[in-house]
Order: C-alpha cells, then sequence, then structure tokens
C-alpha cells in the first residue's frame, strides 16, 4: 500500500542508519591498515559490513518505491542512496587493494588519508541527523563545511603522496600499487563530499 504522508520521517532514520554503518566500516578500515597482520580476516569484516550496507540501501529504495509522497524530490534521495552506498563501496575496494598487492608496510601518507575518511564518515551521521531539520538549519550549513574542508585536506595530501612517489626512488610496480591504493581512498573522500553536496541542494531547494 502506498504512503500518502509528506511527513513521514523514514528516509530521514533510513539514512541514519546507514550512516552508523559507514562510519562503523571506516573504523574497520582503520584498524586494517594501523595493522596489516592477518589481512584476509579483516578484509573480511569489511565485506561483511558492506553486504549491511547493500541491504540498507536495498531498504530505502524499497521504501522508496512504495512511497508515493516523498518528503523531498524522489531523485534526491536515489542520489543520495546511491552516493552512501560508494562510500562504503570504495572502502571495500581501498581495502581489498592492500589484499591484492599483498601490502606488509603501510605508508604513513595513507595512514593519514584513512583517517580522513573517518572523520569525513562521523560528520555523515551528524549531517543525517540534522537532515530532517534542514530548515535554516545553521549546524547542518556547518557540517557542510567541515566535510568539504577535510575533502580539501585530503586532495592535498593525496597529490602531495603521488608527487613524493615519482620523486622517490622507488620501484615501478611500488609506484603503480601506491597509486592506485591512494586514489581509491581519495574516491572515499570525494563520495563523502558528494553526499554533503547534495543534502545541501535538497536544503537550499527546501529552505
Amino acid at each position: 500500500m502506498f504512503s500518502l504522508s509528506p511527513k513521514d520521517e523514514k528516509f530521514y532514520d533510513l539514512f541514519i542508519e546507514n550512516a552508523r554503518t559507514i562510519y562503523e566500516t571506516s573504523l574497520l578500515f582503520k584498524n586494517f591498515v594501523e595493522d596489516v597482520s592477518d589481512p584476509d580476516e579483516k578484509l573480511k569484516e569489511i565485506k561483511q559490513m558492506e553486504k549491511i550496507s547493500d541491504n540498507q540501501q536495498h531498504n530505502i529504495l524499497n521504501e522508496l518505491n512504495k512511497t508515493f509522497i516523498t518528503p523531498f524530490d524522489r531523485e534526491d534521495i536515489y542520489s543520495i542512496s546511491k552516493e552512501m552506498d560508494d562510500i562504503v563501496d570504495f572502502i571495500e575496494a581501498s581495502a581489498s587493494r592492500f589484499v591484492m598487492f599483498n601490502v606488509d608496510v603501510v605508508k604513513d601518507e595513507s595512514k593519514k588519508l584513512v583517517d580522513f575518511v573517518v572523520s569525513c564518515c562521523f560528520y555523515i551521521i551528524k549531517l543525517m541527523e540534522e537532515f530532517k531539520n534542514m530548515k535554516n538549519n545553521d549546524k547542518l550549513t556547518e557540517i557542510i563545511i567541515e566535510i568539504n574542508k577535510i575533502e580539501e585536506e585530503g586532495d592535498y595530501l593525496f597529490r602531495n603522496a603521488v608527487r613524493e612517489l615519482f620523486i622517490d626512488d622507488i620501484p615501478v610496480l611500488d609506484v603503480i600499487k601506491w597509486r592506485e591504493i591512494y586514489q581509491y581512498i581519495e574516491n572515499t573522500l570525494d563520495a563523502c563530499e558528494a553526499v554533503a553536496n547534495i543534502i545541501e541542494g535538497v536544503a537550499m531547494k527546501n529552505a
């Protein structure tokens, strides 16, 4: 049966639930890069969180299909859901590359990038908690600015880290390996920023 209530807050609650899963996944990733012993088991834990996130995404889309009148544009609900899904996907893809490339010593730059990911994912929770009160919400704006700031810092670190790969005298295969790892972690930060930017656009349209 279709829901006709435009005040239904289930989407906000589902976004918060998924944001918490995203943050938990980022913490597992941080633990992964801080200690790469037993990488297969740690990657398995991250993949399990990805499955939980996937189920949460399915729940959001199922509710979207069942709801006739949504609290804001259907396209925006879909876009937020997709970008949130991308965050977890990129975390899993990043961790997978540590295993694929048999990394046993982790570069400090990658640890710092992962710290940025954890910070962004923490603010994604705060973002979703404030989202339902989007009208004239200065706190929501502050959170969006903070996520954008973290992404910019991560982008700066990413560029410098890649530059160092080509300056240092290291094997070509290591350059290729770390360039790809850095890129996937940076993609995770980009996905976090994309969520914040969509939320900002929704807030502006519904101000």
